[in-house]
């Protein structure tokens, strides 16, 4: 599954991959040729219809928005674990570590021909602060001169680099005349992205034609983006499967069969485990998922290698009690990988917890509550995502055998994350945050900072759970630079995950990405990791900087 967009309204069309192409003007080769030849098509799986909103601050922005038509200052790449320049030229870090100065290049336009300065980056900053917050730590943001801006903090805090870095900008001249940009559509946006041009908008497809003002003009080698809504991977995969297609960023079941197999000398996949850690969560401001003996009982009844095997078609590997995905793995600690148990299924030893709980086995086989309530809840995973919901029922089946009940509850994702947002939900599998360091990752899911009340509104830590343990050591790593500090710092962090169980890890989760070589070529790959093949990424645009089109046979 590709996750969902957080806070996006997702449809439950139903579409054939069929339909979708021929309202979309393709043929079983393609998208119709643009002027420069062939569109590079790609499938949206969560999306049944389209609408023309390119406001990057949105949660309904169409797809693209953030990839193809506005652009940061800097693209960290966990495929390659390097950091590309891209809008600033350079950067460097005052020794107190409370400034930040970023060098711009001086030979960027916005697709309308203005020249794009640092009071654009001066200007973005604020409008995100009043529009979604965040960035607290930022105490001022000063356009030096046209080219070069700095950002002065209020406190020590080492991950602003990426934070400040990888923040999408947009146009002053755009956004300032807006009266209430937080609901502007922006349906003809202005960028510096390579492909700002919207063209054919339609509910189920549109194009994204190059920006006639690119600074990299000679990296438009395509000569544009299509975009397919799917209401669901089936759609998605039968078009990629029919060669529909050119970028299938979504989960196929056994892709080597059934789609590389057809075509063994265009067609390839690539999957690293570096996307977001994939987690059952259980929302612990419930009685039942307080105590994280329970968690860690819940957590050992579950078979992840059938998770794995089954569930997401062998394409990634359990996790273990770190909660670390594999963009972490130079920060994982083998000592509490090693004297951590509760992430290897092992159902005696998990009733037996249990049990010292008070979740006891009845003479029916099934578990209560402490006050004599049968111990059961849903597990809520998005109608559309049919690996989760394989693994939703793996994890079901697994704890009945432990006398636990759990349903299966799959209503769209909209409805899914909607209650994931205001904490009113039991179970759900859900993602984590992704990020260059662990620091978001162990903030999310154990920092009470994140924590919200039931009721109200949060896009991250669905969970609720937090520790003044963690805030400390949270605020220690934020606080220095230095990496071997950092990385003792992780070690407590992990030790404290292990120990709480605030939630229970199941998988990394792969990013996603096939594609044939029909048509394009440059596709990133395991040997030439330039970025992921995910469409929804900061590093999307490092691919479609590299592709081109596929020499004439």
């Amino acid at each position: 599954m590709t996750v969902p967009t957080k806070r996006r309204a997702v449809t439950a069309l139903g579409l054939g991959a069929a339909a979708v192409v021929a309202l979309a003007g393709c043929t079983a080769s393609g998208a119709t040729s643009g002027e420069g030849g062939p569109l590079l098509t790609i499938p949206r799986e969560d999306m049944g219809t389209f609408s023309q909103n390119f406001n990057p601050f949105s949660p309904n922005a169409a797809p693209m928005t953030q990839q193809a038509v506005y652009e940061s200052m800097l693209i960290y790449n966990p495929a390659g674990g390097d950091t590309v320049p891209w809008l600033a030229e350079s950067w460097e870090a005052s020794d107190d570590g409370l400034t930040h100065t970023f060098d711009l290049r001086d030979d960027v336009r916005w697709s309308d021909g203005e020249a794009f300065t640092a009071d654009d980056v001066a200007f973005t900053f604020g409008l995100q602060k009043e529009l979604l917050g965040g960035f607290d730590y930022l105490e001022e943001v000063t356009a030096v001169d046209e080219d070069t801006v700095e950002f002065s903090l209020s406190r020590a805090f080492s991950p602003a680099l990426y934070e400040i870095g990888q923040q999408i900008l947009v146009p002053e001249h755009v956004w300032a005349e807006q009266d209430d940009p937080a609901n502007f559509e922006n349906p003809t946006p202005v960028g510096t992205g390579p492909y700002t041009e919207v063209s054919n908008f339609q509910a189920q497809s549109f194009d994204l034609l190059p920006n006639p003002e690119y600074w990299q003009a000679d990296k438009q080698r395509i000569p544009g983006i299509r975009m397919l809504a799917f209401a669901g991977n089936d759609g998605a995969n039968l078009a990629a499967i029919n060669g529909d297609v050119d970028w299938a960023p979504q989960y196929m079941p056994d892709i080597q069969t059934t789609f590389v197999d057809r075509d063994p000398e265009h067609r390839a996949f690539w999957f690293p485990p570096t996307g977001s850690e994939v987690h059952w969560q259980l929302n612990t401001t419930l009685p039942m998922f307080e105590d994280p003996q329970v968690r860690q009982a819940l957590s050992m009844a579950l078979d992840r290698e059938q998770i794995v095997d089954v569930g997401m078609s062998g394409y990634t590997v359990p996790a273990d009690c770190t909660g670390l995905s594999g963009a972490y793995d130079s920060w994982r600690d083998e000592d509490v990988v090693a004297g951590c148990s509760w992430t290897d299924r092992d159902l005696e030893a998990a009733g037996a917890m249990l049990d010292e709980a008070g979740y006891e086995l009845g003479a029916d086989g099934t578990r209560t509550t402490p006050d004599g309530e049968p111990f059961a809840f849903d597990i809520s995973v998005g109608s559309t995502s049919s690996d989760w919901l394989s693994v939703a029922n793996i994890i079901a089946q697994n704890l009945g055998e432990l006398g636990v009940t759990a349903t299966v509850d799959s209503p769209d994702w909209a409805a899914v994350v909607a209650g994931y947002e205001s904490g009113e939900f039991e179970t759900g599998i859900v993602w984590s945050a992704a990020a260059p360091t662990p620091y978001h990752y162990y903030r999310n899911t154990m920092s009470t900072e994140t924590v919200k009340p039931v009721g109200e509104q949060t896009f991250d830590n669905y969970h609720r759970f937090g520790l003044e343990e963690a805030d400390a050591l949270l605020a220690e790593f934020a606080a220095t630079a230095d990496e071997d500090e950092q990385h003792r710092i992780v070690d407590e962090l992990q030790a404290l995950y292990a120990e709480q169980a605030p939630v229970v890890p199941l998988f990394p989760g792969p990013e996603w990405g096939a594609y044939t070589t029909e048509r394009f070529v440059g596709w990133p790959t395991e040997d030439d990791p330039y970025a992921t093949l995910a469409t929804r990424s900061p590093t999307t645009v490092l691919v479609l900087t590299s592709l081109e089109p596929a020499p004439a046979e």
